[in-house]
């Protein structure tokens, strides 16, 4: 079974300064759910991996706005993403009380530890727990086994390989989703960007691998040139199983009002974010970029590159 999960009001954030209408927030995380979606992610719990001011309510996270979502959309079905250094205890107990009941920790490389303690304390809260691995495709095969058997032992129960920099091809992701399912009894998930145009294919590749949580947006929306497709994955499923688990025709609605309502929504790829996905760098290094100027854009980044390799 497949568990998916709509990412679409914390990773389109990105695009929009999480500003979303709470009236659109509220009938996203409905309609979502009524298409058969298991979670919907509303959100960032007290922001991104560097809190800035002026961050909309799905980047902040605040418990008023979790009480209006699940006033609408059962508890069951609700998560949230944190970084574990903007974080309290006492932020997952008043998320809890809140109502969500899925919680996901972004998981630094160097220092998993901390982040590990606070994961062990959302599971004796009653939370289901994920940790997302993050750049992935940048990280050392030695320590993510590592950091999937320390995820596992601490209690997490899925463990999330996020292709942060939408670069991984779907060989690469058939085989780290084998391997993390070597190390730990957790189920295994993949978040997908699209940089190359592979978010598709490589769910498709991680699924065939084992991977049983997947992360999708609608249109995409996501950070750069966003996610896994929504509408596109569900119309996948739906004909990989032969089933109607799954409303496509109401997240196609969904997709419609979005694009209609969200400017930040319409579908779009960057060349600058298909040159990051190719030399495998960070949206973050975006700013390094002449993005007015591709082909000097495309030379800069051969060069950051190369410089990182020495």
């Amino acid at each position: 079974m497949i568990v998916n999960l709509d990412v679409t009001l914390r990773d389109g954030g990105y695009r929009n300064n999480f500003d979303f209408p709470l009236d659109y927030a509220l009938d996203h995380a409905r309609e979502s759910v009524a298409a058969g979606m298991e979670w919907v992610e509303i959100g960032y719990r007290n922001g991104s991996f560097k809190p800035k001011p002026g961050l909309g309510r799905t980047g902040v996270g605040a418990d008023d706005y979790i009480r209006a979502v699940a006033e609408v959309v059962s508890p069951d079905r609700l998560c949230m993403i944190l970084h574990p250094k903007n974080i309290t205890e006492d932020d997952l107990e008043r998320m809890y009380e809140a109502g969500i009941r899925l919680v996901r920790f972004c998981l630094p490389s160097g220092t998993p530890e901390p982040g590990l303690a606070m994961l062990a304390k959302a599971a004796d809260l009653g939370f289901t727990t994920t940790v997302n691995i993050t750049r992935v495709s940048q990280l050392a095969r030695r320590r993510l086994v590592e950091l999937a058997a320390m995820s596992g032992d601490a209690g997490a129960d899925v463990v999330y390989l996020a292709d942060s920099n939408g670069s991984m091809l779907p060989s690469e992701v058939s085989q780290l989703v084998n391997l993390v399912g070597s190390v730990t009894d957790a189920a295994i998930g993949l978040h997908a960007h699209n940089n190359l145009g592979l978010a598709l294919a490589n769910a498709i590749a991680a699924v065939d691998a084992g991977a049983t949580w997947i992360d999708s947006s609608v249109l995409g929306m996501g950070k750069g040139p966003g996610n896994l497709v929504t509408e596109q994955w569900l119309a996948y499923l739906g004909r990989r199983t032969d089933s109607d688990t799954y409303d496509l025709g109401r997240i196609l609605g969904l997709a419609h009002r979005m694009e209609s309502e969200i400017a930040e929504a319409k579908p779009s790829l960057p060349l600058p974010d298909l040159v990051l996905g190719h030399f495998d760098l960070s949206v973050e290094e975006r700013a390094k970029l002449p993005v007015d100027r591709i082909g000097d854009a495309f030379s800069a980044a051969r060069e950051l590159t190369a410089a990182g390799a020495r």
